[in-house]
């Protein structure tokens, strides 16, 4: 194995072992075989369950790929499959095996969904924000009491915030509470749509923020569910991963004693 020609780079053949080395020396030789694990692990399963694709599934996303790309005459569709190293067969291979790598992440994260939502929802709700960013705390406060007095949002976040969405009034947009700093993440909890939260210094800067709207995470929304089924996935295919034994040689096996030597 360790002479078997991989590849030839400038006319100069690279043997396995030397990939295997060049490998280690950048430092991608673990995720080098996490990945050929990995792949082994959805081909075994793919072999092993019976996953029905509807034809008119994989023709509709060779379409709708075509439209995307604008190749539409046939023309340019060979052309791109010969630049891409492809002939029609095996780009439609390719589009299949999508499919059946979704209905496999369906299938193999599905008995876990529900409770795995649960688990993540609240990291996974969103809550519309805008926000008023300032470098003074003192007119953090400032502005806080004019707020109460009755001082609009938006006016004040155009005058005074800091931050490049000051020409959006402060709008933020919706944020994921996984992503909120803790300090904010702990003041949203105990708000309501319409609440201004602050003055709280982060990074070094005075923010006041206005809770415009709540988002509940839902599995209906598309986004939500592929996201919780990727991670979902990941994990399933983990655990398969760590239970196989994998044995890593290179060069022929090495005859142990004269007998093993004798053919």
């Amino acid at each position: 194995m360790s002479s078997e020609i991989f590849l030839t780079i400038d006319e100069q053949p690279i043997s396995v072992a030397q990939v295997f080395r060049y490998l280690q020396a950048a430092q991608k030789f673990d995720a080098f075989i996490g990945d050929l694990v990995r792949q082994f692990v959805i081909e075994r399963e793919l072999q092993q369950q019976e996953l029905i694709i509807n034809p008119t599934s994989i023709e509709q996303a060779v379409i709708d790929f075509r439209l995307q790309q604008n190749l539409t005459q046939p023309e340019s569709f060979q052309e791109w499959l010969k630049r891409n190293n492809l002939t029609f067969e095996t780009f439609y291979a390719q589009i299949a095996g999508n499919f059946r790598i979704q209905k496999l992440r369906e299938v193999a994260t599905a008995p876990r969904m529900q409770e795995y939502f649960m688990e993540r929802k609240l990291h996974l709700d969103r809550v519309v924000l805008s926000r008023l960013i300032v470098d003074s705390g003192d007119l953090a406060d400032e502005l806080k009491s004019q707020l109460a007095e009755g001082a609009a949002f938006e006016k004040l976040a155009r005058e005074y915030s800091i931050t490049d969405d000051r020409v959006m009034n402060g709008m933020l947009g919706p944020v994921n509470r996984g992503s909120m700093p803790d300090v904010l993440r702990s003041a949203v909890d105990v708000a309501n749509p319409g609440d201004v939260i602050g003055p709280i210094e982060l990074e070094g800067r005075w923010a006041l923020f206005r809770i415009e709207d709540v988002l509940p995470a839902s599995l209906d929304h598309p986004q939500t569910r592929q996201t919780l089924q990727n991670e979902l996935f990941d994990q399933w295919l983990g655990e398969r991963m760590q239970a196989l034994p994998i044995k890593i040689q290179i060069g022929e096996p090495q005859p142990t004693s004269p007998d093993d030597a004798q053919p």
